[in-house]
């Protein structure tokens, strides 16, 4: 029985700590390293509340409690 709550603790602990909310600059950070891998290298990543988003399909990231959004353009070269 002691094992059984052990183990529904610790799934519940997990489960708080991957839902818990990323400050912007910190997946503005992760979002950049992807979009490097993957070749792309002119592009725009900004931070912006969420009034100011005007195409959905931009946003690439929600932060801050879902406050704001990052959105990604690909720059022509």
């Amino acid at each position: 029985m002691t094992r059984l709550a052990f183990a529904v603790l610790a799934s519940l602990m997990s489960t708080l700590a991957v839902a818990a909310p990323k400050p912007c600059d910190e997946l503005k950070t992760e979002i950049e390293a992807k979009i490097q891998a993957s070749g792309v290298t002119s592009y725009t990543l900004e931070i912006v509340s969420n009034g100011e988003v005007t195409d959905p399909n931009m946003v690439v990231g929600s932060c801050e409690n879902g406050s704001k959004k990052i959105i990604y353009q690909k720059n022509d070269q």
